[in-house]
């Protein structure tokens, strides 16, 4: 079973309303870009959210990666921050409960899956839940000169992201922009992918100290605000709104929503003419019974 299953917004009719869901905003910090070449989580959080913009429950804490610290240039987090904060598999049985039942969310989601692959799932954490890419969903239904997280947000609603680069600071940043997205969207966003599902809780061990950071709020997220943007006329594929989505990137996604927004003008119309020619044969059909009826009783 993959880490995660992976899901849209998107607004057409099908899947559930995004706002009757709800979300774990996951953000980790690590020390590289890459697992395979030995960077860890050094900082998790995760907001639990719902559509409406409720916030459930806020987790975050510093992670002893059992290795050197690097990266610190961007996250600010040194060795001696992790002396005594818990490792992955000491994370396992809360983050399993922040993620049951809901749509685990990420702006970038594939950096993250990354490293739930890399550390969290091999250290007992249940793989199998639904997953949505807030980079990806953005790409897909507005036109922006730029997608990272904070420039999105501030180009948005016209407000900055505190706390960047931090993990909590980062994941409420992210949740705001997923709330904002359901109530500003110029239809009813809908989550289109497989349901979320409950996870088996791993049996926790003895007492773990976390070792947050990043305080929570009291009052939940700042209020959300109205979008100065324009929404795409046609969604793009989002699985075509990964990577670095530079022109030639936005150029072939647009064609390709372009090609199927004319398939499916082609299908709707094909299936109104066949309609019409099926109701016109029917009507023939009754008309002629009606007669023979008619006739048969003179």
């Amino acid at each position: 079973m993959g880490t995660l299953r992976m899901g849209t917004l998107t607004r057409r009719r099908v899947g559930m309303r995004a706002a009757d869901l709800e979300y774990a905003v996951l953000d980790t910090e690590t020390t590289g870009l890459e697992p395979r070449t030995g960077a860890r989580i050094v900082e998790v959080a995760v907001v639990r959210v719902r559509g409406d913009g409720t916030v459930v429950e806020e987790f975050s804490t510093l992670v002893d990666p059992r290795a050197e610290v690097r990266g610190q240039e961007f996250h600010g987090i040194g060795d001696s921050d992790t002396v005594g904060a818990p490792t992955v598999a000491q994370l396992v049985p809360r983050l399993a409960r922040l993620l049951s039942g809901a749509v685990v969310v990420s702006h970038n989601l594939d950096f993250e899956q990354r490293f739930l692959a890399a550390e969290l799932v091999p250290a007992g954490l249940p793989g199998g839940q639904s997953g949505l890419c807030t980079l990806r969903a953005l790409r897909s239904q507005l036109d922006l000169e730029r997608y990272a997280l904070p420039k999105a947000s501030y180009q948005l609603s016209g407000d900055w992201p505190t706390g960047q680069h931090t993990a909590l600071g980062d994941a409420r940043a992210c949740a705001k922009l997923l709330v904002e997205m359901i109530a500003n969207a110029p239809g009813e966003l809908r989550y289109s992918g497989p349901a979320p599902r409950l996870l088996p809780i791993p049996p926790a061990g003895p007492a773990t100290r976390w070792k947050p950071r990043t305080a929570s709020l009291p009052g939940g997220l700042d209020p959300l605000r109205p979008w100065r943007a324009r929404w795409r006329a046609m969604e793009l594929d989002p699985w075509l709104c990964g990577g670095s989505f530079g022109k030639t990137d936005r150029a072939i996604a647009e064609l390709a929503a372009y090609r199927d927004s004319r398939t499916r003008e082609r299908v709707a119309t094909a299936a109104a003419v066949t309609g019409g020619i099926a109701a016109t044969v029917a009507g023939g059909l009754l008309a002629r019974l009606s007669r023979k009826w008619t006739v048969g009783l003179r």
